[in-house]
């Protein structure tokens, strides 16, 4: 016998991840110059160079033994003390070395997380747009996943049909800024909003709900806009984050889980996670990259390449007249579908070899999301292919 809601996730592959390899597939025939494919979120700007110098000098500096070895299940202490100074400079966080569980990117730290808030018959929120992943995520730690609509066409929060969803089972609701798919940043108002609604709500029902911050874009902003550090809006905040976007490390595979002190229960909700961690088999996040990461937390992306493509896709689109929210963060536009039926659109575009991932799977039909962390020249050769699709 085999379980069959795992069989349904393995077979049923997303579609993101389909039009990638439609896209490898296509590129072998026609040549990848003719295929335009904005799938996948896979940063396309080289790591700082600090970063590959910084392996080398841990494998010359560092005992082989110790470079390889198990650290402390919990992360390296090195790191996590990295990794709280770096937030304290730059957001008076208040942060110590044990808030932090080291883990292996953001995904797993999201479903620890999960795992120890999945009391019984617990729900857990999220915003449309949405990573979709969540819903799995949310589901196989037991908890019942509910999606609040979008507030179109800005994709801040539609605090109507939050308030609706919320109940006394509510154990958490997932917050993604920048958001993936849309590029927006949820704004300070938004979060002192949301802050004041979730606080009340809290104390009606005699239980923390608290926000689950999925941070992996956080330095991802263009034109000064700065991504409001959570914790600071409300107190009852977990950050998941991970390095793959900041630092271009996606296959590393290394982030953290910070629980604030300022959350309620800080305690047992950080050995929740670190339980619900050690129940997933988490043996400790890859000891090389936790020392290169110690020494590497102050450094930035370069952003100039993806603030080029960003300003080129946006300018040419909307002219074209396509509309969208203004993304002022990571790496995608999330374009309403000329038409109305996002399917039908990603698949015309498809027969052009251009594609583009409909909304259906983010929670919002009749849009679709679009990577720009891409080469500039594919960009420029895509918008007469966009440009003959809206006239059609």
């Amino acid at each position: 016998m085999i379980n069959q809601t795992a069989y349904g996730l393995g077979a049923n592959r997303s579609v993101i991840r389909d039009l990638f390899e439609y896209g490898r597939g296509r590129a072998a025939l026609v040549g990848e110059e003719n295929v335009f494919d904005f799938s996948l979120g896979n940063p396309s700007i080289p790591s700082p160079a600090q970063v590959n110098e910084t392996i080398r000098q841990v494998l010359a500096d560092t005992d082989s033994l110790v470079v390889h070895g198990y650290t402390s299940a919990v992360g390296d202490y090195a790191t996590r003390k990295a990794i709280a100074d770096d937030l304290n400079a730059r957001y008076n966080a208040g942060a110590e070395p044990e808030d932090f569980f080291i883990g292996c990117g953001a995904a797993p730290e999201l479903v620890a997380v999960l795992k120890a808030l999945a009391v019984p018959g617990g729900e857990v929120l999220t915003v449309a747009p949405y990573f979709p992943e969540y819903k799995p995520f949310a589901e196989g730690a037991g908890l019942t996943f509910k999606v609040v609509p979008p507030d179109v066409p800005d994709f801040q929060i539609n605090f109507e049909a939050l308030e609706a969803l919320l109940t006394e089972k509510t154990q958490a609701l997932i917050l993604n800024s920048p958001n993936n798919p849309s590029g927006v940043v949820y704004s300070g108002e938004t979060l002192q909003r949301l802050s004041a609604l979730l606080t009340a709500k809290s104390e009606a029902y005699g239980h923390p709900i608290y926000i689950i911050s999925d941070e992996p874009y956080r330095e991802l902003t263009y034109g000064g806009i700065v991504t409001p550090w959570v914790p600071h809006f409300y107190p009852n905040t977990v950050v998941c984050y991970s390095y793959s976007k900041s630092l271009s490390l996606p296959g590393e595979r290394i982030g953290y889980v910070y629980v604030p002190k300022t959350a309620a229960d800080a305690k047992a909700l950080y050995a929740a996670v670190a339980g619900a961690a050690r129940q997933a088999g988490h043996v400790c996040a890859p000891s090389l990259w936790q020392k290169v990461i110690a020494r590497c937390t102050h450094l930035r992306p370069d952003l100039e390449a993806y603030d080029r493509n960003r300003k080129t896709l946006y300018e040419g689109l909307t002219a074209l007249g396509y509309e969208m929210a203004k993304p002022d963060g990571a790496f995608y536009l999330f374009i309403k579908a000329p038409g109305g039926d996002a399917m039908a659109f990603s698949e015309k575009a498809k027969q052009k070899d251009l594609l583009l991932v409909p909304g259906d799977g983010f929670g919002c039909p009749g849009w679709f999301r679009i990577c720009y962390c891409v080469s500039y020249d594919m960009i420029q050769k895509s918008l007469p292919v966009f440009a003959a699709l809206i006239k059609e």
